[in-house]
Order: structure tokens, then C-alpha cells, then sequence
């Protein structure tokens, strides 16, 4: 069982370093052909299931995958970014000089902490294992148990980091997702471990957490 983990595409806020957090911001139209370009090359891989965050831009990155397989898109909304709270729509500059304690553990004064964000994120990577599992053997398009899961850069990294059991404090040891580029995590004998991280970066990568 193979969890593919692909950050959405390219947003005027991405480009402009603001913290998204969970403000419904659209792709903008590099982010649309990052999408675009990104599903060619994940459609080859044949998914089985796409499961998406609700988010617009999230949604929209998981649509262009779908119109190649044919696949219809599942939204979870517990696949959202982070909730930044005050810090959402600041630039990372405006972050730093005005919460610099904060800024420091990248954590939002009254947003979500990074656990709680981790437990909801593996949760529901959890659950599309699951579905991917249950789905009936020999049923059209199953043959390579794989799920394609469309959610943001902090979200899947601290998700993952929970499901490959990762401590709290090693939560930062994964690097960030380039827009459009994504991560696979492998289950054996129910154990995950990583197989890739951020592949398919694109020329110009935002390496940085959702914001």
C-alpha cells in the first residue's frame, strides 16, 4: 500500500510568502500549470482513490489528476492547513517582526498547535488507508493499491511525520514540500516508512511551509 502525499499548487499568497493557514485562497495560473504538469506524471502511477483537502486550492490541484483517471475526488476536510489565527494573510517579514518568539517555533498564538494539527492530518491519512484496503480485490483499477491524498505543506508534513512515528520534537527533521510536488510513504506489515520526499520540484519551489 502506497500513500502518495501532493501539495497543491502555486497561490498568489504562496507567491507573495503570506500565511494562508486555512483563508480559501485559489491557484493562481503558474499553481494551475504546476497542477497541470504534476497529475501527467502522477497519473502514470494508476492511483485507485484521490482524497482531497476542501480547500479551494487543494481541490482544484486534485481536479487536474482526475480528469486524467478518471477518478472522482473525495474532500476531507480534516486534510486542511493548519488555522494560523492572526498570523493568516501576513507576510513571513510581518510574522517575524511582529511575533518573534512565536515566529521562532512556527507556531501561531491562537492558532492550531503543531500535535493537534498532526493527530487530525494522520487521522485521516489513516482512514484512506483504510478505504484503499477495503476496496473489493479484482475490482477495475485496483491492482496497485496506491491513493493520491491533495492537502497543504504543513498539514502533510506534520501528518506524516505522526504516521511514521515520529517525536514531537524531530516534527522539523522532514524538509518542506515545494508547491505541486509531493511525498510517498509505504505500508508493510502495518508500518509506514518513507519511500520519497518532495519529488517532482518544479524550477522555481517555495520552500516553505504553507504560508
Amino acid at each position: 500500500m502506497r500513500l502518495v502525499l501532493w501539495r497543491h499548487g502555486q497561490t498568489v499568497w504562496n507567491a507573495e510568502r503570506r500565511f494562508q493557514g486555512q483563508s480559501d485562497i485559489p491557484l493562481d495560473e503558474t499553481g494551475q500549470a504546476q497542477a497541470d504538469r504534476a497529475a501527467r506524471l502522477l497519473a502514470g502511477l494508476r492511483p485507485d482513490l484521490i482524497v482531497s483537502s476542501d480547500l479551494s486550492r487543494a481541490a482544484s490541484t486534485a481536479t487536474a489528476l482526475a480528469r486524467l483517471t478518471g477518478l472522482e475526488v473525495t474532500l476531507d476536510k480534516d486534510l486542511r492547513e493548519r488555522h494560523g489565527g492572526c498570523w493568516e494573510g501576513l507576510t513571513d517579514t510581518e510574522i517575524r517582526g511582529r511575533y518573534p518568539a512565536e515566529h521562532a517555533s512556527w507556531n501561531p498564538p491562537d492558532g492550531e498547535p503543531s500535535p493537534v494539527v498532526a493527530e487530525r492530518v494522520a487521522g485521516a491519512l489513516h482512514r484512506v488507508a483504510t478505504a484503499l484496503a477495503e476496496r473489493p480485490a479484482g475490482q477495475p483499477g485496483t491492482t496497485t493499491g496506491l491513493a493520491v491524498v491533495v492537502s497543504h505543506g504543513a498539514a502533510l508534513r506534520l501528518g506524516m511525520s505522526r504516521l511514521l512515528g515520529m517525536p514531537d520534537d524531530l516534527f522539523g527533521v522532514l524538509g518542506p514540500l515545494s508547491n505541486c510536488s509531493w511525498s510517498m510513504l509505504g505500508r508493510r506489515h502495518d508500518r509506514w516508512r518513507l519511500l520519497e520526499h518532495n519529488a517532482g520540484t518544479l524550477p522555481e519551489p517555495i520552500l516553505s511551509d504553507d504560508r
